[in-house]
């Protein structure tokens, strides 16, 4: 039977927290990455979110970013490597710290936003998050763009790494995503991102708007929680899933699930 893990960015919106969102979209996916003070978050968020993840029974990641909350990690920075390393491990440690108030340990590591996009293009970037995260720990898997160089990195450094693709994000013909800047960016019809899920866990690969097939391998798919109706999104591409009789797989089960 194959398996995909199906995750979300949580802790990092007040508002998906207070009006139930975040606890609805936990029942539909396996991994949680959670803003960790960054980008955005702080410890009570990072506790709420935590504990809706082990209600759940879903495994809880760091989700490191530039600390820039005003524009939510989404501008790259022009920082010096060490400046990166050390606000990557500032990140995770602070979760882990809570985390371990909560009974729990962290599973996974995926960098947010421009953090991440760079990353996915610049080697240098990704072997520096890789080295803030081993500074505390080497147990965990690494989340990264599948096919992309951070990858490499990351299993250079001697982490287990999980490949990821897209539920609800429109791919381009060299594998990318395309530009949030068109306005077909985003796949928010719950049908479309829940065929898309079910290609990608099945091995097709991805269409793009022309028509084009992509080969994408993933071990995990993201899900956007800030997607206009995500929860109906999230409870498509799950149920999508089940009856293309795809096994849905936390990545805290790091012998199985990732590579």
């Amino acid at each position: 039977m194959r398996r995909i893990d199906l995750n979300c960015d949580m802790g990092e919106l007040p508002e998906m927290l207070a009006d139930g969102t975040q606890e609805a979209l936990m029942g539909f996916i396996t991994s949680a990455n959670v803003a960790c003070g960054g980008h955005a978050g702080d410890e009570a968020m990072m506790r709420a979110t935590i504990e809706q993840a082990l209600r759940h029974g879903v495994a809880v990641g760091a989700h490191p970013g530039y600390e820039d909350r005003e524009n939510f990690g989404r501008l790259e920075l022009q920082l010096p490597l060490e400046s990166i390393r050390d606000s990557v491990y500032r990140q995770v440690t602070a979760l882990a710290a809570v985390a371990e108030k909560c009974g729990t340990r962290v599973s996974h590591v995926k960098a947010h936003g421009a953090l991440y996009n760079r990353a996915a293009r610049d080697k240098t970037v990704a072997r520096a998050i890789a080295e803030g995260v081993r500074r505390w720990r080497q147990d965990v898997v690494m989340v990264g763009l599948a096919g992309s160089v951070m990858l490499d990195e990351f299993r250079a450094m001697g982490f287990r790494v999980a490949a990821e693709a897209f539920a609800d994000r429109r791919y381009e013909k060299d594998g990318s995503l395309r530009a949030r800047k068109f306005r077909d960016a985003l796949l928010d019809r719950p049908e479309d991102a829940a065929a898309q899920t079910v290609r990608i866990a099945e091995g097709h690969g991805v269409l793009t708007r022309e028509g084009e097939v992509v080969p994408v391998e993933a071990q995990t798919i993201c899900i956007h929680g800030d997607t206009p109706g995500a929860v109906r999104i999230a409870e498509a591409v799950r149920s999508a899933l089940v009856h293309a009789r795809i096994e849905v797989r936390g990545l805290g089960n790091q012998e199985e699930a990732t590579i």
